[in-house]
């Protein structure tokens, strides 16, 4: 479905993570795309975020990945430790070791640093702020789109990328709430000084009795430390996704933890603490019909224990690019991308929601060396080459269509830390 032979009007609504990596990928193979989003403009929300290897790989196809090493750290290893006494249970080296194993680099930043990458990545003009969808209905051989603002717009495709309460599925569905997890996460970032004399590994996983605190720098320059502190607990009594966290209630769930760890909560600003109920959909999950697609947590919202979510979005983005290259109409594309992702999604769900990645001797290749440019390769699905580096008006796509490279994403990382002592 290239420029040469069918190009579609594609409406992409939500324009996060996922849907900013799928609108760029679709403009540059000549299709007409439209973002909306229902927020009135872009703001760096959310903190910390895991670019793994496998994301990565999908930062390079945008050719985007250096704004990612530039602005983020990237660990030197990524260590799990017993909560109560800092025993090592597994440590995975990352840097040049993650390069050489996965074929790209490990990256950890600022969520809103990742979003304005890929908002980079989109064509100037093409996002309409302020988009809050109100229903999809038939128009025609096209699908018209209506939002809360009165206006309306018409598109041959529609995709879902806006996430957890995603609007697109539930005019596929119907509404249906998410499910509260009965897990929550206390989530803060600060300075670096504030941390005193601790010295902190760079990526770090600290196990409790089902509970566990991740912590990591969110910059290159490791001036600002991030945390997330996951508990059970039975309820959460509101509609909300978060609310401010209550910092003595923190400390006390995880006072039985490491003294650095309980020194990194109490150092922690009280405003700067929040706590997010988690939410998550059962595996049965929802891609859309022959019109209509969902990608990321609008198709299959899952437990972060695996810190996968955007990964995993963009590689729903990836499958569905080269589903739409390698198929003649778009039913048949949405098929190959259901078909493809069906089994990865329903592995990755079940062991984020069982919690025991990395817990003890892993052998996380699955993970993290899945290159979505390349696998399922077959004719309804081509492999991509490294980079989306033509522009509309090049020559054919088909020419491009060659094996991709296993080139690495280079290095930009700065010196390692000292290893700490251990325990701390």
């Amino acid at each position: 479905m290239t420029r040469t032979t069918s190009a579609a009007r594609v409406a992409i609504v939500g324009a996060g993570i996922g849907g900013c990596a799928l609108g760029a990928m679709l403009q540059r193979i000549g299709h007409d795309v439209r973002l909306f989003e229902q927020a009135p403009a872009f703001a760096r929300v959310g903190a910390g975020i895991h670019l793994s290897p496998n994301l990565m790989r999908v930062m390079r196809l945008l050719g985007v990945h250096r704004q990612a090493l530039w602005a983020g750290q990237e660990p030197d290893a990524f260590a799990n430790r017993q909560a109560a006494d800092g025993e090592l249970l597994y440590r995975l080296p990352l840097g040049e070791n993650a390069i050489g194993r996965f074929g790209a680099t490990f990256v950890t930043l600022k969520r809103g640093d990742l979003h304005a990458a890929l908002l980079g990545a989109v064509a100037p003009g093409t996002i309409a702020w302020g988009k809050r969808l109100a229903g999809l209905d038939p128009a025609g051989d096209a699908i018209r789109l209506t939002f809360e603002d009165g206006t309306s717009d018409t598109a041959d495709l529609v995709i879902g990328a806006d996430g957890l309460r995603s609007r697109v599925r539930e005019a596929l569905r119907g509404f249906e709430a998410p499910e509260f997890s009965g897990q929550v996460a206390f989530r803060g970032a600060y300075p670096r000084a504030l941390l005193g004399e601790l010295a902190v590994e760079d990526l770090t996983k600290w196990w409790g009795d089902r509970k566990f605190v991740l912590s990591y720098w969110l910059d290159r320059a490791r001036r600002e430390f991030y945390f997330a502190a996951m508990t059970p607990q039975a309820e959460w009594p509101t509609q909300a996704s978060s609310m401010p966290g209550d910092v003595d209630e923190m400390q006390a769930i995880f006072a039985d933890f490491h003294p650095a760890v309980r020194h990194m909560l109490a150092r922690a600003p009280r405003e700067s603490v929040m706590k997010w109920a988690l939410f998550e959909r059962s595996p049965q999950f929802e891609f859309g019909n022959e019109r209509v697609v969902l990608i990321g947590d609008a198709c299959h919202p899952m437990r972060p224990f695996m810190s996968q979510g955007a990964a995993m979005a963009l590689e729903d983005a990836t499958i569905l690019l080269r589903a739409l290259i390698g198929s003649s109409n778009a039913a048949s594309a949405f098929s190959t991308y259901a078909q493809c992702r069906v089994a990865r999604l329903g592995e990755v769900h079940r062991v984020s929601a069982a919690n025991t990645f990395m817990h003890g001797h892993t052998e996380p290749d699955w993970v993290f060396g899945y290159d979505a440019l390349t696998a399922h390769t077959s004719p309804a699905l081509p492999p991509l080459p490294v980079e989306l580096d033509w522009l509309v008006g090049a020559s054919p796509l088909a020419a491009r269509m060659q094996a991709a490279a296993t080139r690495a994403v280079p290095s930009h990382r700065s010196p390692p830390m000292p290893h700490a002592p251990v325990p701390y």
